[in-house]
């Protein structure tokens, strides 16, 4: 559900509330330029002795001191922890510092933990949140477009782990989410179109006018058009929102969400985690998908070319990487073996049955092959 909502942000704000229903855990996806110069957007929060920003070394400079006088008036104690950049960070050892840095803080079930950054520091924040003291509060301040219409939505947290990506996590919602598009003007472009890829995913498998708008649009949104990005934030969190309302921890419907993502956490842990960005693996992530789906009959081979130009024209690679010198694509299965979403050792993957619609299912490890080879690099 969408609103407008009234605040005393700038005048250039565009500024809309969507509300992820989840019974006593619901709450508000605030999306607008200029929030973080706004205190009342944080009206809702509970009162506690501290509260602790987590980010990292890109996004501290840029806004920390902004979130944290937007906080001042309400926590008389405010530390920030900040974290190394880059996925090559989010693992174990990394999420220790947090804990550490929560304990030398006299941090109690009350304290409130503040993820201010992209993907990977949402998810360490949320995972520390869910596990110190058996769960405390947090709130999610994306900065980057990946974390706006993705990671920052629907209570998933985890680390990597050398095995595969996000093996250690939990579900855990936030408190509420704070989408302030004016973050999105320091984004480098290279991260602009990671976080298109998450945008162009909702298409396929949900809402085909909403693909042919980021078509449209997308020359805007790679501009960094206001109007544009709160436009893909506002309907991106909209169509998560439904789909995590209807089925929270994934048990099925949820799992359309993951297009794209079972070939690209192969290429993301293959490579080496960081060296691909997580949006590039799952626009590159998508073309294999959809070429899946074609082969099994379930698109045709227009959908699958008008797939591939709309994620290339978003600055995303759509030929996979060779992994392995030797089998590639046997590596890329060995992977997909260890992926979440496996069952039994059997590989499931989201694949497009016909235009909008998206459907989980096994598929030959024959057909995956020739997929996997028509997809990547020649040797």
């Amino acid at each position: 559900m969408s609103s407008v909502i009234s605040s005393n942000t700038p005048a250039d704000a565009v500024a809309t509330r969507v509300s992820i229903d989840l019974g006593d855990r619901s709450y508000d996806i605030d999306i607008g330029a200029g929030l973080l110069a706004d205190p009342a957007v944080f009206d809702g929060l509970p009162r506690a002795a501290v509260a602790v920003i987590v980010t990292n070394t890109v996004v501290e400079p840029l806004y920390g001191q902004r979130l944290r006088d937007c906080l001042a008036g309400r926590f008389p104690k405010i530390h920030t922890v900040v974290l190394p950049d880059g996925e090559d960070h989010k693992d174990w050892n990394t999420l220790n510092t947090v804990f550490d840095s929560l304990a030398a803080y006299g941090c109690d079930r009350k304290s409130v933990l503040f993820a201010l950054g992209g993907g990977v520091i949402g998810d360490m924040t949320g995972f520390a949140a869910a596990c110190f003291m058996r769960g405390i509060p947090f709130v999610q301040v994306p900065t980057t477009l990946l974390a706006q219409v993705d990671s920052s939505v629907g209570g998933k947290t985890a680390v990597n782990h050398p095995s595969g990506k996000n093996l250690l996590g939990a579900f855990y919602q936030p408190l509420q989410v704070v989408c302030d598009l004016s973050t999105l003007r320091t984004l480098p472009p290279r991260e602009m179109s990671a976080g298109l890829a998450e945008v162009i995913k909702y298409g396929p498998i949900h809402d085909m006018a909403f693909l042919d708008w980021i078509e449209a649009h997308l020359d805007e949104l790679r501009a960094g058009d206001t109007a544009a990005l709160a436009h893909a934030v506002r309907r991106s969190c909209e169509i998560k929102a439904e789909v995590v309302g209807a089925d929270e921890r994934e048990a099925g419907l949820r799992a359309i969400l993951n297009f794209g993502h079972t070939f690209g956490h192969a290429i993301e842990a293959g490579m080496g985690f960081g060296v691909w960005l997580h949006g590039e693996g799952v626009g590159c992530g998508m073309v294999m998908a959809a070429t899946l789906s074609q082969r099994l009959g379930l698109v045709d081979a227009g959908f699958v070319a008008r797939l591939r130009s709309l994620i290339e024209r978003a600055g995303l690679p759509v030929i996979g990487p060779r992994i392995d010198a030797v089998d590639n694509a046997g590596r890329y299965l060995e992977l997909m073996r260890g992926d979440k979403k496996s069952e039994g050792g059997e590989i499931r993957f989201v694949l497009i049955d016909g235009p909008g619609r998206a459907i989980v299912r096994p598929a030959p490890d024959a057909l995956v092959r020739e997929v996997i080879d028509a997809c990547c690099a020649p040797a």
